[in-house]
């Protein structure tokens, strides 16, 4: 096993730490494990400066989603500080005209007293098709909806919609890189995932069987392999 190393885990759009319920025992033995916080500012660039004022001096750092987003405005930052970088079900590319206007609906619909309404339409997004019969599963989707707020998710969905292309910044990253997707995730395919590895040198990819956007609970002990792999390296 290496030196322990710090590890910061950021959660995607309307997650909570309840993402990572399944990691933070696994991650545990590599080096002190924090879930960031990710709900109180409205760009990208923002919450990236909180979490690092907040995070140890050099760490390795997780992103899920738009916690890769976030990543990626982190590394704008302060590459120097990230020893090691995971990237999963996530994307470089800036949103798209039609996904920033369904946004915009989904804001509307969340102020409007609709959250847990947008929640259920996201949930197929979120989950292999497989575990939407699960209860316990799609409970915990909506707990950490909860545990987000209307008002949390609508900062959340500005910073999104106002995130800058990444593409430019992955052949700048030259620390061990996991690049992870499930390859039934249709919020950010696997493709998505494809083109980031192939962007950053060195980087290693993976992509999970019977596994959708939220990986990290839909299929845990294939995510916790592929962590502590990239941790171990």
């Amino acid at each position: 096993m290496t030196d322990p190393l710090p590890v910061v885990l950021i959660p995607g759009l309307a997650c909570s730490a309840r993402l990572y319920r399944d990691q933070v025992a696994a991650l545990w033995p590599f080096g002190p494990v924090t879930i960031a916080d990710h709900r109180r500012d409205d760009t990208m660039d923002a919450i990236a400066r909180r979490i690092l004022r907040n995070a140890p001096p050099r760490f390795a750092l997780a992103g899920l989603s738009m916690g890769g987003f976030i990543a990626f405005a982190m590394l704008r930052q302060a590459p120097e500080r990230i020893e090691r970088l995971a990237l999963l079900d996530t994307n470089a590319r800036p949103d798209a005209p039609e996904r920033t206007a369904e946004r915009e609906t989904f804001i509307a619909k969340a102020q409007a007293g609709k959250f847990m309404e947008v929640c259920d339409i996201l949930m197929p997004r979120y989950l292999h098709p497989s575990r939407l019969a699960e209860p316990e599963i799609t409970q915990t989707v909506r707990d950490m909806a909860t545990d987000t707020g209307a008002d949390a998710f609508a900062r959340q969905q500005r910073a999104i919609m106002g995130r800058p292309d990444s593409r430019p910044l992955l052949a700048s990253i030259n620390c061990p890189t996991l690049v992870l997707a499930g390859d039934s995730d249709v919020a950010t395919p696997p493709e998505l995932a494809k083109e980031i590895a192939g962007g950053i040198h060195g980087s290693t990819l993976v992509i999970v069987p019977k596994c959708g956007h939220l990986s990290t609970l839909d299929r845990p002990d294939e995510v916790n392999a592929a962590l502590a792999q990239w941790l171990n390296g």
